[in-house]
């Protein structure tokens, strides 16, 4: 049957698919929109085998629901299958959920990244829970040979007067039951919610806690061997010669070979040792020696940068992204005018677990166990760089140990894939900590010139920003872009947004809200700057600003909902009426990134020699009606602003003729737990659909921080990271 019908509309056995199992039971799978909130499905060919969740009830009464999204720590594995089950109407403790392999006929949109896992899937993951409800409510009224709606289900069990029958009972005969219309089943009112909304422990912590194998780097496979991987210092070098024959000669080593690449979006190129293990072959490594081309990355470094910065900025910008009203002419009749020029670094993401990946490719196959936050994104370049067709490769997802971005990208699967390839065994790279620091996909670095004006009664007039980062022509490097419409965009009469750019030969991606997490700690840190000039609460300045958007005006974002995360961080905090000793203040940030809408204060300590504490950081979020599991909500939140403040704190990338010159936790440092404040977490309730977690909680941090810093000191932290200013103050 076609999936979709003559009206466009998804069909009823296009959204669900009901198979009887082998010895009872049923299995369920269900077809869904990228996005819940799309009000039509896409008609696709064959979508009525394009499953992308499913329910497995079996006659013990077990429900073992799949988790098709990755698990980076965001908690999907334990969100989702909890929507599928409080509409099952099943307890918790009958539930079992197992990680799906990536299949690209089963599922879609099998992804981890951009906060997207709620928005996507809060209402389609619920309605093939209360599908699967209505089936078995449907079984159980034939048996009893009674009407459906006179019936009722409750933990696990469907009853009508005195009797009752248990999903495992019932769940041979739903399978034979016509599928209900998607549109039209009956989903529960939140008052009636027994699991969405309760905390609910993480489904794989009785693994992490005991040190069973759950990650990509705890994969052994049947007769496998151990690499690493030497690429060149230099970004994008490529190797001349090597002495392969002296490390083949290393104790444990197989062989050593070099690698090359070039019919993929992400050309690779290095010597392989592959040997019986992994610490041998690192010892290996170090007998190598590589003559390499360096290519033309050489030529660039972190003063270089910081040079052609300054020197573009006193030049017109090279594109013009955005221009309300007159800014040249509103900034020249201003009472008042700051100017400013803000730096952020490149960072790393910095995941405790390293890349890895288990590769086996043999007889026209490929097999990967490997943390990937996109698996479907592997595929392509695997079958070109491997010559094996894309539906000969499977992936196995693993756990990940921490990603925030880096895993998007699958340079490690590719190297892995390509070594296991001409190694002709299963093969299992691991890089070291130098290699992940080395070799990252970086946050780009970027310097924004800015200027603003005030008018007599210090209101922001005129706002103008020369954004100077990386990429070529009109198109930026990788999460180097900054959106027109960001904020203060729409809010200030007079709004001038151009940017210019720098060529760059060093792989950049995203990181932990992308573009946010360094435009927020600009912005943000400007609005206190000309707070501080007009003579204004900076709180108060911010919140008479989200008032200042003309009716009808467009802006990124509602001002409302961000109006009340303010007042509410303000009542949190005690903003301006706690009685601080000297040498402590406040700062406050807000940021709209990835539907979430947060505002935040920071309380700093700083001494008169210069020495920094932070003693507690509170945060007021708006992420719509409802928080599907509360304490992984807050587990979010705590972890994205102690992330926020590590990379304000001590984090940044630097270059040198092409070279990362950071390479380990010594020079790249994350933030220690004696570095670590209280994070209190409150949220507004706001009649609005629920939006994800993992990243908007980060940006308003390093803004916040530095801004409750000027407030003791007086300085004001124009470029991150924190540790390179002296603080000192009398």
């Amino acid at each position: 049957m076609n999936a979709v019908d003559k009206t466009g509309n998804l069909s009823r056995r296009g959204f669900l698919h009901v198979t009887a199992l082998a010895g009872g039971g049923m299995l369920l799978g269900a077809r869904f929109p990228l996005d819940g909130a799309r009000s039509a499905f896409a008609a696709t060919a064959d979508a009525e085998t394009a499953l992308n969740a499913f329910i497995r009830l079996t006659p013990d009464g077990i429900a073992t629901i799949m988790a098709q999204n990755p698990e980076i720590g965001q908690g999907v594995k334990t969100m989702l299958p909890m929507l599928i089950a409080e509409e099952l109407d099943i307890p918790w403790s009958q539930v079992r959920v197992e990680q799906a392999d990536f299949d690209a006929t089963k599922y879609r949109g099998q992804m981890a990244g951009g906060s997207m896992a709620t928005p996507m899937h809060y209402e389609s993951m619920r309605r093939v829970g209360a599908a699967a409800r209505a089936m078995l409510v449907e079984a159980a009224a034939k048996e009893w040979k009674t009407k459906p709606e006179k019936c009722t289900t409750e933990a696990g069990a469907v009853h009508f007067k005195n009797k009752s029958l248990s999903y495992g009972e019932l769940a041979s005969a739903a399978a034979e039951v016509e599928p209900p219309n998607p549109r039209t089943v009956p989903l529960k009112d939140a008052k009636d919610f027994k699991i969405i909304g309760q905390e609910i422990p993480g489904v794989d912590n009785p693994q992490i806690v005991t040190g069973k194998p759950l990650f990509g780097i705890d994969v052994t496979v049947p007769g496998m061997k151990y690499a690493v991987f030497e690429k060149c210092r230099v970004h994008g070098g490529k190797v001349k010669s090597a002495n392969l024959d002296a490390v083949k000669a290393s104790p444990g080593v197989v062989d050593a070979f070099v690698v090359d690449s070039t019919a993929t979006r992400q050309p690779t190129n290095g010597v392989a040792i592959v040997g019986d293990s992994w610490w041998l072959v690192n010892e290996a490594r170090s007998k190598l020696e590589v003559t390499w081309d360096e290519g033309p990355t050489a030529s660039q470094s972190t003063g270089s940068f910081d040079s052609q910065a300054e020197a573009l900025s006193k030049q017109a910008p090279e594109q013009n992204l955005k221009s309300d009203g007159d800014a040249a002419e509103a900034m020249a009749s201003a009472a008042k005018t700051i100017k400013a020029a803000y730096q952020y670094p490149f960072l790393a993401h910095a995941p405790l677990e390293p890349q890895n990946t288990t590769a086996h490719v043999r007889d026209g196959e490929a097999e990967f166990w490997a943390p990937t936050q996109t698996p479907q994104f592997a595929g392509g370049d695997l079958s070109r760089a491997l010559g094996v067709p894309q539906d000969r490769i499977t992936i196995h997802l693993t756990r990940m140990g921490g990603g925030f971005g880096r895993r998007l990208t699958n340079d490690y699967m590719l190297e892995a894939g390509l070594i296991a390839k001409q190694a002709g065994v299963p093969v299992k790279l691991v890089w070291n900590r130098e290699d992940d620091t080395r070799f990252d996909y970086y946050r780009p670095g970027g310097y924004h010139y800015l200027e603003g004006g005030l008018d007599e009664a210090g209101n922001l007039t005129a706002w103008r920003d020369h954004f100077v980062s990386f990429g070529q022509g009109r198109s930026f490097a990788s999460s180097a872009n900054m959106a027109p419409n960001e904020f203060p965009q729409g809010f200030v009469p007079n709004f001038e947004l151009g940017a210019s750019k720098m060529p760059l030969g060093i792989p950049t991606g995203a990181l932990r809200a992308p573009t946010s997490n360094a435009i927020s700690f600009v912005v943000q840190s400007f609005i206190d700057e000309l707070a501080a000039e007009a003579g204004k609460d900076p709180l108060q300045f911010r919140l008479d600003l989200l008032d200042s958007a003309p009716a009808g005006t467009r802006t990124a974002f509602d001002p409302q909902r961000m109006k009340a995360v303010l007042e509410l961080v303000r009542e949190k905090s005690g903003w301006g009426k706690a009685d601080l000793p000297e040498g402590t203040a406040q700062g406050v940030a807000f940021h709209f990134s990835h539907r979430g809408y947060f505002a935040e204060v920071v309380q700093a300590t700083v001494s008169k020699d210069g020495e920094l504490g932070v003693d507690r950081i509170w945060v007021a979020g708006d992420v719509g009606r409802q928080l599907v599991n509360p304490s992984n909500a807050v587990n979010q939140v705590q972890g994205a602003a102690l992330d926020g403040l590590g990379q304000a704190l001590d984090q940044e990338i630097t270059f040198d003729g092409g070279r990362t010159n950071e390479s380990n936790f010594h020079n790249f440092k994350l933030l220690r737990i004696d570095q670590a404040p209280p994070v209190e977490v409150h949220w507004v309730m706001s009649d609005n659909q629920p939006t994800g977690l993992g990243e908007p909680a980060l940006p308003p941090v390093p803004p916040a921080l530095c801004n409750a810093i000027f407030a003791v000191t007086g300085k004001r932290i124009r470029s991150l990271p924190i540790s390179k200013h002296d603080l000192s103050w009398t």
